[in-house]
């Protein structure tokens, strides 16, 4: 039997209505009355972080980038993004700063002349073994205009892309005519599309796709990672630029080099900024590339880092990138 005093157990009738209570306990009538005529709570200042400073950038720079746009160039500028080393972000520059461009209302194109098809996946675009592609273009099957497919997460940006039958292309060359120019000629041939900036995607490798890309384009881009060996493989490469200059392309010139997988946490990353800059002074970009693993992520998705994730970091890079590259006219 409950110990419990009859008068202090709780009611067993129905529960009290509490909700008709217009004031609350212990507050006088006028200052509840006064309370709900008086105006509403501010918002709550903003709080002053980095974290938050670099979300309101990213808003800011987003909006000024698909608002305001970027002059377009007074003639149409061709780079061949090029580094014989692997893994150093060729592809992940050219389609990035390639949508980068887009976005802010100019008309690009990248061309992709890597067998594996990298650049072709991550802009979303179409290169199963039969589409018309690359290869097609380089041994004179089809015109450029021809295998030219739209991105869909842009009117302004387009692909020419690549399948594997383009592995074969380079003993298919070898005895053609004209071989290191067929890229050339195929864009000089491009008659309906206006493109203010072409990109071409190379292979890690310094063969005849690689040389027909650098016979094409007036100017080199070269991507480097701040990591060990950096600069290894690049000197091979500048000699190759040169004699491809000497003999074949005498407008062609390294114009302009990126820092790529820039890991501001170490020594070593700063240091092979520093020696990147001594070797080739202003023409390196003052904006880095940092490493960054929704860079990575995104060509999984079929897309460039600024439509997977727009308010990143690398996604403010490459925009920061592409500004660069186009006030360098």
């Amino acid at each position: 039997m409950s110990s419990v005093p009859a008068s202090t157990r709780p009611e067993t009738g129905p529960l009290r209505d509490v909700s008709r209570e217009t004031n609350p306990p212990h507050v006088s009538r006028e200052t509840w009355e006064g309370a709900a005529q008086a105006e509403p709570w501010p918002d709550p200042p903003a709080v002053d972080t980095p974290i938050g400073a670099e979300a309101e950038r990213a808003v800011r720079l987003l909006h000024a980038a698909a608002k305001g746009g970027l002059p377009r160039p007074q003639r149409q500028r061709v780079f061949t993004i090029a580094n014989q080393k692997g893994g150093v972000g060729k592809t992940t520059t050219a389609v990035n700063i390639a949508a980068a461009l887009a976005l802010q209302g100019l008309q690009v194109l990248v061309i992709d002349l890597d067998p594996q098809g990298n650049a072709s996946t991550a802009l979303g675009v179409e290169h199963r073994e039969g589409t018309p592609s690359s290869y097609e273009v380089l041994i004179g099957e089809i015109p450029l205009e021809a295998a030219l497919q739209r991105s869909p997460h842009s009117e302004r940006l387009y692909c020419l892309p690549a399948t594997i039958d383009l592995a074969g292309a380079e003993i298919e060359l070898v005895s053609m005519v004209a071989r290191e120019g067929r890229l050339r000629g195929a864009l000089a041939s491009l008659k309906n599309h206006d493109f203010d900036y072409v990109f071409i995607d190379c292979p890690p490798s310094l063969g005849l796709l690689t040389i027909n890309a650098l016979v094409a384009a007036p100017e080199v881009l070269i991507p480097i990672q701040c990591e060990y060996y950096a600069l290894e493989g690049v000197g091979q490469l500048l000699r190759n630029i040169e004699m491809v200059k000497a003999h074949l392309n005498p407008e062609l010139n390294v114009t302009t080099v990126i820092l790529t997988m820039y890991d501001g946490r170490t020594r070593l990353a700063d240091q092979v900024a520093d020696d990147v800059r001594a070797h080739f002074g202003d023409k390196v970009l003052r904006t880095v590339i940092p490493r960054s693993v929704k860079v990575s992520e995104a060509p999984g998705y079929g897309m460039t880092i600024l439509d997977y994730d727009p308010g990143s970091r690398g996604a403010m890079s490459y925009l920061d990138a592409s500004r660069e590259i186009a006030e360098r006219q």
